[in-house]
C-alpha cells in the first residue's frame, strides 16, 4: 500500500445562500432604466459549515459543523464525531491511518494538538504536527508531494 492511501484528507468549507457573485459576468439589458441594479441580500441570511474527508477508497460522509468553529467545538468533533465516521473505513486502514488537516486557527489550539498526538502518535499532518502543513499551501499539496506527481 502507498502512503497516500492511508491518509485521511479532510477539510471544512462554509456555504451561504449568497454564494460568490462576479459582477463582470452579469449584464442587465433594459429599455427604461439603463442603471439597473441586482438585489444582493436575502430575507434570511444563513451559512452552513461542512466537513468531509476521504481516505483510500472511502468517502467520509459530509458532517455539518457549527457555523463559527472554534477549537472547543472542533475537539468535540474529533473526540465524538470522527470515531463514528471512521467506523465504515476498513480496519487495516484505520490501524495505519494518518490524519491531515490544514493550518486553521481552530486546528492549532494546544488541546487539539495534544489530542491528535494521543490519537495519531507521529501520524498526523498539520500545523504543529509530526509532518508540518506548509503555510499558505493549497489543499492536498502534501499528497501531491508524497505521491510523486510533481
Amino acid at each position: 500500500m502507498n502512503f497516500a492511501s492511508s491518509v485521511l484528507f479532510c477539510d471544512e468549507a462554509t456555504f451561504s445562500r449568497e454564494g460568490v457573485f462576479n459582477t463582470h459576468n452579469a449584464h442587465m439589458w433594459a429599455l427604461n432604466n439603463p442603471h439597473s441594479t441586482r438585489p444582493r441580500t436575502m430575507q434570511q441570511r444563513f451559512t452552513v459549515n461542512v466537513w468531509a474527508g476521504i481516505v483510500g477508497n472511502s468517502l467520509l460522509c459530509p458532517y455539518i459543523l457549527p457555523p463559527l468553529l472554534d477549537s472547543h467545538k472542533y475537539i468535540v468533533f474529533l473526540q465524538e464525531v470522527l470515531p463514528e465516521l471512521l467506523t465504515d473505513v476498513p480496519a487495516p486502514i484505520r490501524c495505519r491511518l494518518w490524519f491531515q488537516q490544514d493550518g486553521a486557527p481552530s486546528h492549532y489550539a494546544r488541546h487539539v494538538r495534544e489530542h491528535l498526538d494521543r490519537t495519531f502518535p507521529n501520524r498526523w499532518i498539520g500545523r504543529g504536527g509530526s509532518v508540518a502543513w506548509l503555510p499558505r499551501s493549497p489543499d492536498l499539496s502534501l499528497w501531491i508531494f508524497f505521491s510523486g506527481v510533481l
